[in-house]
């Protein structure tokens, strides 16, 4: 009898010890709609430098708390080795899920590995990932965003050089970018009516690049620019500096987005022709939502997929509208901005 006991003792403490991840191979997720002991969501920002980030982190803090689910939210500073020790901090930490946007989409896949080892699912957020087994990504088109920018320039100006300022050229965000804003393009570079005379990447999306690199077309142009496709607000405003200087600010249209306050005021001024506006409070509760429910092993959903050069990612994407002078009360409208910050 006594030897029976002992075997089963031996038996239970062997199967503890596998459970617990002892021989090596990470956690296991719980089964589907099994509730795990502590829900824990991390998340990976690259920056707090730019005013829509800023909203992200605000978003996923208030449906944390809405929801009262543990969150912890980590800063990268644009540094790819800094985002991927905070990860790897939030791994031990014991977070059942992470949403990482990367810095870098390159590195992030070390991110991806070290998580999986430990039974972590991955979100990528606005950001994708490459080359890894992505859980999810969650984002709006970029490509149709491109495709907006594009299509603005292409309806207010008839004929002329174009300058097209790139984000980091580590955020692979900048290529569906810039397919889609050519795209929109395409009919008047294949006439001869546009000719693109200045195509330059801003590291870290700084509008002190974008100043920079614009001055530098101006100069190498004579002024002679009509047209100016910057990927976002900040390298816009870059962009609007270096035209003030030389007398073309609002003469000169230029393309953004992420519906800055800083923007909406430049297009109510004329000196910015549009932004894109996308909902960030929608995209980052629905990446939160997701996340509480790959902790407990439950399927997401998804509308689409995305290859990220070494899988077909599952898409869970959001639109995006086109703010010009006609409309740019709109995010005041939907609640995303007061009236008195684009005063």
């Amino acid at each position: 009898m006594k030897k029976v006991i002992v075997i089963m003792v031996i038996a239970v403490l062997a199967l503890g010890m596998f459970g617990c991840g002892g021989g090596g191979g990470g956690t296991t997720p719980p089964p589907p709609g099994e509730q795990p002991s502590v829900v824990k969501i991390g998340i990976s920002l690259p920056t707090q430098r730019e005013e829509r980030w800023v909203l992200d982190k605000e978003s996923f803090e208030s449906t944390a708390e809405s929801m009262g689910i543990e969150v912890n939210i980590q800063i990268a500073d644009n540094d790819a080795g800094r985002q991927q020790t905070q990860c790897e901090n939030l791994i031990t930490q014991g977070v059942t899920a992470l949403i990482v946007a990367p810095h870098d989409g390159e590195a992030a896949k070390n991110i991806v590995e070290i998580a999986h080892e430990a039974g972590v699912p991955v979100i990528s957020y606005d950001r994708l990932i490459m080359d890894a087994d992505v859980d999810l990504y969650v984002t709006f088109d970029q490509y149709k965003i491109g495709y907006l920018m594009g299509e603005y320039i292409a309806n207010n100006v008839e004929s002329g050089n174009i300058v097209i300022l790139k984000g980091d050229p580590l955020d692979n965000t900048t290529i569906p970018l810039r397919e889609g804003a050519v795209a929109a393009i395409q009919s008047k570079l294949d006439s001869g009516a546009f000719k693109i005379v200045a195509e330059q990447d801003c590291i870290d999306w700084q509008p002190s690049a974008a100043l920079r690199h614009m001055e530098q077309a101006l100069t190498a142009n004579n002024n002679d620019i009509q047209g100016v496709i910057a990927q976002n607000d900040g390298t816009a405003g870059g962009a609007i500096q270096a035209l003030a200087a030389v007398g073309l600010d609002g003469k000169v249209p230029v393309t953004g987005q992420d519906c800055e306050s800083d923007a909406i005021k430049r297009i109510r001024e004329g000196t910015q022709g549009m932004t894109v506006f996308f909902d960030v409070r929608d995209m980052s509760a629905a990446a939160f939502q997701a996340a509480v429910k790959m902790s407990k092993g439950e399927d997401p959903g998804s509308d689409s997929t995305e290859n990220n050069g070494k899988i077909d990612v599952k898409v869970l994407g959001f639109p995006a509208t086109s703010i010009t002078k006609d409309n740019w009360d709109l995010p005041i409208k939907a609640g995303y901005m007061d009236a008195a910050d684009v005063e």
